[in-house]
């Protein structure tokens, strides 16, 4: 896939695509739904497929003090990206100079001036521009002004057995990780939601509980509810080992940054410094203080056996939610 970072240097073979616009976090069903009606138009067209994002997510730019919140931050992003199929990608700065710029000049100067886009493909609550001005009506509008195609794409629902279709967004499927509910987040991202990263070097405290781990940062990443995940864990190679992971502040050490801490099953082999992704496959329980090392060991190894029976349920069974792909 290639990333371009600014629209004024497209290479005139890639203009006159289809892009899919938004911002994509989590990549979930209904993401999907709105990149495969852009790659269907795309080949109907003989056209190149573009997916247009920015960086860093607006509410970041709006909201500096907020908590993490992106399911997928850029990195993670263009790897569910590039693996769907996704040809090409425009990742312009949010900055003050688009923020500010109106949703008709976006238009005129990125979509046209930039992409010289033959159509568009959004989902139905698309908002762009300047103050979020610009809605589905207005690329309706100036896509008849300006002769390219529009199409808007329907909420993507699952029934949950209530009166009323859950909506996939982005919202619901962070409060359900928040809450724990690991299988309806899935569910709902049609994938495992994933945490990737470069494999850090920690206080090994674990190689002496015979439980050595792996560490990842969640600094980018929405802090889920803390505690023990059965885990996949996919390696540089594209292998994947299972495991049982910590997400928190491990209150037994009185630790207070959050981190990611994996323990690969029927593993051995030094990862420091390489890119990992993990996988999260089901919750186990919550974060909890032991009195001490002797406590703490015998409940990780009561852990483990419960990850590995999690792991291998049917139910979860790892070709069911690989990262989807077209076709």
């Amino acid at each position: 896939m290639q990333i371009f970072r600014h629209y004024e240097d497209i290479p005139p073979q890639l203009r006159g695509g289809v892009v899919a616009l938004g911002n994509f976090d989590g990549f979930h069903r209904g993401h999907q739904a709105v990149i495969r009606t852009a790659a269907a138009e795309a080949e109907l067209l003989h056209a190149p497929l573009w997916v247009f994002t920015t960086e860093p997510h607006p509410r970041a730019f709006f909201r500096p003090g907020d908590p993490p919140f992106r399911l997928t931050p850029l990195r993670a992003k263009t790897h569910c990206l590039e693996t769907f199929g996704v040809d090409n990608m425009l990742v312009l700065p949010f900055d003050p100079a688009l923020s500010g710029m109106l949703a008709q000049d976006f238009v005129i100067e990125v979509l046209i001036g930039g992409l010289g886009i033959k159509h568009a493909v959004v989902g139905y609550d698309y908002r762009f521009g300047k103050g979020r001005g610009g809605g589905v009506d207005v690329l309706r509008q100036m896509g008849g002004m300006e002769h390219f195609g529009v199409t808007i794409v329907a909420p993507i629902t699952e029934e949950d057995g209530s009166t009323a279709p859950v909506v996939y967004s982005s919202s619901v499927i962070r409060r359900a990780l928040q809450d724990g509910q690991v299988r309806a987040a899935t569910e709902a991202l049609g994938h495992w939601w994933f945490i990737d990263g470069h494999v850090l070097e920690g206080d090994k405290r674990g190689r002496t509980i015979g439980f050595p781990t792996l560490n990842l940062s969640m600094d980018d990443y929405l802090l889920p509810a803390f505690g023990v995940y059965a885990v996949r864990v996919v390696l540089p190679t594209g292998n994947v080992v299972e495991g049982v992971a910590n997400i928190g502040r491990r209150p037994t050490f009185d630790k207070a940054d959050v981190t990611l801490e994996v323990h690969l099953f029927d593993f051995t082999g030094d990862l420091y410094g390489q890119v990992v992704s993990v996988e999260i496959v089901d919750f186990i329980r919550p974060e909890q203080k032991f009195a001490g090392l002797d406590e703490l060991k015998a409940q990780i190894a009561k852990d483990s056996v419960r990850a590995r029976e999690l792991l291998a349920d049917p139910a979860l069974a790892r070709g069911r939610y690989r990262l989807p792909r077209l076709g």
